[in-house]
């Protein structure tokens, strides 16, 4: 090879390894930590009953993670032979290439999930496990986390979640587990395998000055702690900040400008110069509203072809058609008023766009289908629910159990089943005005009061009875089963529920409806429209 041929050949190899470097930047060392304890199954109380104070033992096991449970059969668990982690109940590509399984944005396939056996009669979560993707989006609102609300901020529900029931800790143990979870960061001895993945032992990792840490797992100084020196409270208030981290960077797929550009929906926007996010200062329902009279004004609309892109991780064709838009303009109709022939989707009033979710707390009538279903139309209207001086005044018996209330029996957090008539699951109602969550009371009165001035308690704690955080909509294809109950298998189900609520509210037939469900109008045609474009929003998330 000539001299000027090998010096041009060499440009171009390092162009391209460095477009590919670019391509593939790994994360901050602060994220990949996070990520490393998001995966760590040593925290769980299973591991402290069986280690006998050996933080690297090897033993240790949960039966809750023997089998992945689905709504179909059940799959071989992906941390068979572990003990919880984070990850069990929130998996991306663990199940890929598995039948029946498949990629996930931080969600596993349950109705409910599985949580350790502990003898008091929870063996599962009282919720479907939602996705993590965009959930700690910015908002122009208070941040609420969990469907009903009980976290203000990431790092309140990651400390409440290592230290709580999914993890196998009882509400009087908070302590032990905070002592533990120190235990294993002071103890751990590197030769574990997410040790040799992410740099070393978490005491070299978070001194962050000893030699021969790989720069890519170096933690910047603001995150340096000796965990020889540092107290247990502080250790675990690191984990909890870098975890945080990490999940605050777990968002689906965006260009330069912050629109989102992973869908075909997205696609479609961008191929025919649609606005693809709120300009300054607008709203995301007022964003919804322009984006469809644009739509309205777009006489020749351009739509995606599958020989344009194609999924890895779904089965449907990369597309944006005419049943596509017809959807979407169905999901942006906002009615004035319902009446026979009237077809209209109201969704944007708790979904608008781009992220499609207002954050807020709805109550669809969840809830109500799942214990009418067991108990009999009716059945819910008919359950007898305190008031918040009576709820207050018994809080062993009418509220949750948390380390303030080591005894609640918790009717009201409590999945429905045949031999336990009046439990049930209420949502905010379980948080709004108890005093073990003081410090989201002010921020969750402001979104249950709305615009109205003047509520008294007893009043908006009736406006949270089976009130429910709002979820996204996005790559809905990874996250089924849907709603809180995790009841419905296909987005037909679930559009086909909001019809039939819809129908009932008319009828004065919901309990403490949400005022917009009135407002939805659709039919059998309707609901294969709206399924279409719900689908467009998938994209193949990792």
């Amino acid at each position: 090879m000539s001299k000027k041929y090998f010096w041009l050949f060499a440009a171009l190899f390092c162009f391209a390894a460095t477009f590919v470097a670019a391509e593939e930047d790994a994360d901050p060392p602060e994220v990949a930590i996070g990520e490393r304890l998001f995966l760590e199954t040593r925290f769980a109380q299973a591991f402290f009953a069986q280690s006998s104070g050996d933080a690297n033992a090897k033993a240790p096991t949960d039966a809750a993670l023997n089998v992945l449970e689905t709504p179909g059969s059940p799959l071989p668990g992906a941390f068979t032979g572990k003990t919880m982690n984070c990850r069990n109940c929130h998996m991306v590509d663990e199940m890929v290439g598995v039948p029946g399984g498949g990629m996930r944005t931080y969600a596993d396939f349950a109705r409910r999930s599985p949580i350790p056996d502990r003898n008091d009669g929870h063996t599962h979560t009282p919720r479907n496990s939602p996705s993590l993707v965009n959930a700690n989006l910015s908002r122009d609102i208070p941040l609420f986390l969990h469907f009903d609300g009980e976290f203000k901020s990431p790092e309140d529900l990651v400390k409440g979640t290592l230290t709580g029931r999914n993890y196998g800790w009882l509400p009087d143990e908070r302590k032990t587990a905070i002592a533990h979870i120190a235990h294993v960061i002071r103890h751990d001895d590197g030769t574990g395998d997410l040790a040799q993945q992410f740099g070393g032992s978490y005491s070299r990792i978070f001194k962050g000055t000893a030699e021969g840490i790989p720069d890519d797992f170096r933690l910047p100084e603001e995150f340096q702690l000796d965990p020889a020196k540092a107290s247990d409270a502080q250790i675990v208030d690191l984990v909890a900040k870098l975890i945080t981290l990490y999940m605050r960077g777990l968002v689906f797929s965006q260009d330069d400008s912050g629109a989102f550009n992973g869908s075909p929906y997205d696609a479609f926007l961008l191929k025919n110069n649609l606005p693809r996010k709120p300009n300054s200062g607008e709203s995301n329902l007022a964003y919804s509203r322009r984006l469809r009279e644009k739509l309205v004004a777009l006489a020749s609309p351009k739509f995606v072809t599958p020989d344009e892109g194609k999924f890895q991780f779904h089965t449907q064709p990369w597309q944006f058609g005419a049943s596509e838009l017809a959807g979407l303009k169905l999901f942006l109709s906002e009615p004035e008023s319902v009446s026979a022939g009237t077809s209209a989707g109201n969704c944007i009033a708790c979904h608008a766009a781009p992220v499609f979710t207002d954050f807020k707390f709805h109550n669809t009538g969840a809830a109500q289908e799942e214990y009418d279903s067991i108990h009999g139309n009716g059945a819910f209207a008919a359950i007898l629910i305190p008031d918040l001086r009576t709820r207050n005044a018994e809080r062993a018996q009418f509220l949750p159990r948390t380390a303030k209330n080591i005894h609640g029996a918790g009717p009201f957090m409590t999945v429905p089943s045949a031999d336990h008539p009046g439990q049930i699951d209420l949502g905010a109602w379980n948080v709004f005005g108890n005093s073990d969550h003081g410090d989201v009371q002010k921020k969750m009165k402001m979104l249950l009061g709305g615009a109205e001035k003047g509520l008294t308690q007893d009043a908006l704690l009736s406006r949270a009875v089976a009130a429910f955080k709002t979820p996204g909509l996005r790559d809905l294809g990874h996250s089924q089963p849907y709603l809180h109950t995790g009841r419905m298998d296909a987005l037909e189900d679930v559009l086909r529920f909001y019809a039939k609520f819809s129908a009932l509210n008319g009828q004065g037939l919901v309990r403490n409806p949400d005022k917009e469900i009135s407002r939805v109008a659709i039919s059998q045609d309707d609901i294969d429209e709206l399924a279409a474009f719900l689908r467009s929003l998938n994209e193949d998330y990792q």
